[in-house]
């Protein structure tokens, strides 16, 4: 008897072990995933999805900016010429320049400056452009003393060391307000962005030319500067107000 109900539960036994479903783990099934939209969707358990996607340029982006950028450019060309009496080639390459350099060279959004030296100095021959609405604002400016008469117009121009005239070429006004040590004048630095002027605004120790954006009496009634860019005292805190990291042209007809 014992034989048999041993033989039996065996039996019971074996049979429960087939009906059973297995659960153990197999890494070579698919594992089966719903997503937001509640679709059936099969991954390889083989394959991991990254959801981290690699950086790409937005280059439509890009070419919108400088199309929209080049596009109020050409506005502010046409309104800046009928406004005022400014070189029509000095305003044209500085608006060049701007749009080629305005990321490279750090410059100001808002406004640019082009100092017309094709004009006398009795004349306010320094032109500050806002680059949003095209208004202008004039101011005089003095050019150096071996660049031309008092009052005059601006004949010979250089960028050498110790020339004593009116430097030329595109130049990036600083931001810092600093002062001379012997007049103690208040200035702006400024930097040579050619390599034409790329020594002006250095410090003589570094074989520079010190060159500034500073107020000095002598502008009002037409004085000569040793090659600084001069400007009224009274106009000093609107031009420098305006002036920092902005791009200055000195525009001498070269």
């Amino acid at each position: 008897m014992k034989s048999i109900r041993i033989t039996v539960v065996l039996m019971i036994f074996f049979s429960i072990l087939l009906s059973a479903k297995e659960s153990y783990y197999d890494p070579f099934k698919p594992k089966i995933e719903k997503d937001a939209k509640s679709k059936t969707r099969f991954l390889s358990p083989r394959k991991k999805i990254s959801k981290i996607k690699k950086y790409k340029p937005k280059r439509k982006a890009v070419v919108k900016s400088t199309v929209k950028l080049s596009y109020n450019l050409d506005k502010i060309y046409k309104k800046v010429l009928k406004k005022t009496n400014i070189n029509k080639r000095a305003l044209k390459k500085a608006l060049a320049f701007y749009k080629k350099n305005r990321i490279k060279k750090g410059l100001s959004s808002k406004y640019i400056a082009i100092a017309d030296y094709t004009k006398t100095a009795k004349k306010k021959r320094l032109y500050i452009i806002n680059l949003k609405n095209g208004a202008v604002y004039r101011h005089k400016i003095a050019h150096g003393k071996y660049s031309g008469a008092i009052g005059g117009k601006v004949k010979h121009s250089s960028n050498k060391r110790n020339s004593y005239m009116t430097p030329y070429g595109f130049f990036k006004i600083g931001t810092k307000v600093r002062k001379t040590k012997k007049k103690h004048y208040k200035y702006l630095p400024v930097k040579g962005l050619e390599w034409s002027n790329r020594k002006v605004g250095l410090p003589p120790r570094m074989g520079g030319r010190d060159i500034v954006l500073h107020p000095a009496k002598y502008v009002n009634y037409g004085g000569r500067s040793h090659g600084c860019f001069s400007i009224c005292p009274q106009d000093r805190y609107a031009i420098f107000t305006k002036l920092k990291k902005a791009l200055l042209y000195s525009y001498t007809g070269k």
